[in-house]
């Protein structure tokens, strides 16, 4: 597990969830600052003993504390006050989060919220952690990878095609590549990690009323109904443009398996309704797994000890489902 910004409240959620651990929980270990970690549950008076380990002892350890691989930079932030001074450390924890999968010192990696602003004033190149952990899997893994964000929940699994840009920008963006390949990844993905054999896969339109005939736009048109065709010509089950305001309520969301959405908001604006506190974000297109909790750092409450662990331990829990 990564520490996420260390001023946000992933050390916090990473207590939480060694606390409330159980006999069907996962093993897991932190990438982050052990002193800093043990400090955090002084304060917030939590009895979670930590154990500075190396990751291979991660396992060993865990029942009785909870294990820390410690980090070369600098991360011992106060809550609440993110600064680009530990950019270092941030990026660090998920590059070796990385690496110990690839080196089979871990399964899958689990990270906790970053914030791309606070990265961005460091130096960051990356659009966002998605992009980023597509570039470390291109570097440990060699290779061309396209990471595809899925937001996945027991009610709703969605993924943006396009992702962390500007809306302004994402009619241009949008391509019948993109979303062929996109699709396909989804497709394939879904199959060899969740076991759907044929997966089904509705895609929104990008226009109200899915452009109403080219009446409010011509993308369903020209760009996304020629894809949806591309790709029912290669087996895949596949149904769309459909309006993106009717085919999220129940009997819509019980005909498709995956929701596939033109930009960001139209899709996790309703997996975040659905399932705020449960729903896991999902990297498909790596080669290895990658689940994240569906919220960001929340500095207004780290380190006031009111952080719910909900989400991370249900990306705890998928990570362990999906890795082989």
């Amino acid at each position: 597990m990564t520490m996420g910004d260390p001023a946000g409240v992933g050390p916090e959620l990473a207590l939480r969830a060694w606390l409330a651990r159980d006999a069907a929980s996962p093993t897991f270990f932190v990438f982050a600052d052990p002193v800093a970690l043990a400090g955090l549950a002084r304060r917030l008076d939590l009895a979670a003993p930590i154990a500075e380990v190396a990751p291979g002892e991660a396992a060993a350890a865990f029942a009785r504390a909870l294990p820390v691989a410690p980090l070369a930079a600098r991360a011992d932030a106060n809550p609440g006050a993110p600064s680009p001074d530990f950019a270092a450390a941030t990026l660090e924890s998920i590059e070796r989060a990385v690496a110990s999968v690839k080196s089979g010192a871990a399964r899958a990696v689990v990270t906790n919220p970053i914030a791309k602003a606070t990265l961005y004033a460091a130096g960051f190149k990356f659009p966002g952690h998605t992009e980023f952990l597509g570039a470390l899997a291109e570097r440990e893994w060699g290779g061309k990878a396209q990471p595809v964000m899925m937001i996945w929940s027991p009610a709703l699994a969605v993924v943006p095609i396009t992702i962390h840009i500007a809306v302004k920008d994402a009619p241009r963006l949008l391509t019948r590549e993109l979303i062929v390949s996109t699709a396909r990844i989804v497709a394939a993905d879904m199959t060899r990690r969740f076991g759907v054999a044929r997966p089904r896969l509705a895609f929104a339109g990008l226009n109200p009323h899915a452009g109403e005939g080219g009446a409010m736009g011509r993308e369903e048109i020209e760009t996304i109904a020629p894809a949806i065709a591309t790709l029912r010509a290669e087996g895949l089950d596949v149904v769309g443009p459909l309006p993106a305001d009717t085919m999220f309520h129940a009997a819509a969301r019980a005909r498709y398996d995956v929701a596939l959405t033109m930009y960001h908001d139209q899709g996790l604006i309703p997996a975040k309704t659905l399932a705020f506190d449960s729903g896991v974000n999902v990297t498909l297109g790596l080669p290895f797994v990658r689940t994240s909790p569906d919220h960001g750092t929340a500095f207004d409450i780290a380190g006031k000890g009111i952080a719910s662990p909900t989400s991370l331990i249900a990306a705890l829990k998928l990570a362990a489902r999906l890795a082989p």
